[in-house]
């Protein structure tokens, strides 16, 4: 079960994807502007959000971005199937997937699962034994990697990624110096009902890399290989 928050303009998606996700035990709250839903989740933090591109007084993009600023709980886009300069957009700034309109229950309900499946942290999940976090911390040089909590540090400073641009990370820094191409990374941060294209983990790439830079503007252990992928160097 997850609190969910879903933000869209259109009632009869809305009901729809309500009734779905409440059939399943989650609890949905849903707003139908984009103003109205933001001040929402920054008032109580959800587990998810569901967001509308289009929508009237502020769209899904600049809800999107506005989140990015403080929260890295996990987005997912609706948009039709004619919108990829949003969808490549919507990445860019911190989406964890998309669903195209119109989309079946089913397929909704898998994605939903997945993101947040990906998300939550290990120590959470049933049959785990308290404590067991502790055993999956991994250091590389500057870098130590949480993945019972998806925490981030480096050089002792945090640095906030999305669940996506985390499991990129771990999938990198697992085997330094070892080059993992796109498709590998695609196995690693989605699941097997999930395609995205080469563009999708560019575009978190370079977010993630621009995270980095923030923190240490010297930054350079994600390299590319054009043609071939990326490898993380260890420093």
């Amino acid at each position: 079960m997850a609190d969910i928050t879903l933000i869209d303009d259109d009632e009869n998606i809305v009901a729809s994807v309500s009734l779905a996700l409440e059939s399943h035990g989650h609890v949905v709250k849903a707003y139908y502007d984009g103003a109205s839903g933001l001040d929402a989740v920054e008032s109580q933090a959800p587990d998810l959000v569901i967001l509308d591109v289009k929508m009237p007084r502020m769209d899904g993009m600049e809800v999107l971005r506005r989140l990015r600023q403080t929260t890295e709980i996990p987005v997912i886009m609706l948009t039709s199937k004619d919108d990829e300069i949003d969808e490549i957009l919507g990445f860019n700034l911190g989406a964890d997937d998309y669903i195209h309109k119109p989309f079946s229950q089913r397929l909704l309900l898998e994605r939903v699962k997945a993101v947040l499946r990906r998300a939550r942290p290990e120590e959470d999940e049933p049959g785990v034994a308290p404590g067991a976090a502790n055993s999956k911390i991994m250091k590389r040089g500057k870098l130590t990697l949480d993945s019972a909590r998806h925490d981030s540090l480096w050089d002792g400073r945090p640095v906030r990624l999305t669940v996506t641009e985390f499991l990129l990370l771990q999938s990198l820094a697992q085997r330094p110096g070892f080059v993992k191409s796109r498709d590998n990374l695609m196995d690693a941060a989605y699941d097997d009902q999930v395609y995205v294209d080469d563009r999708t983990i560019d575009s978190h790439i370079k977010r993630m890399r621009k995270k980095f830079r923030q923190v240490d503007p010297e930054f350079d252990s994600i390299e590319t290989l054009y043609g071939v992928g990326y490898r993380y160097r260890e420093s």
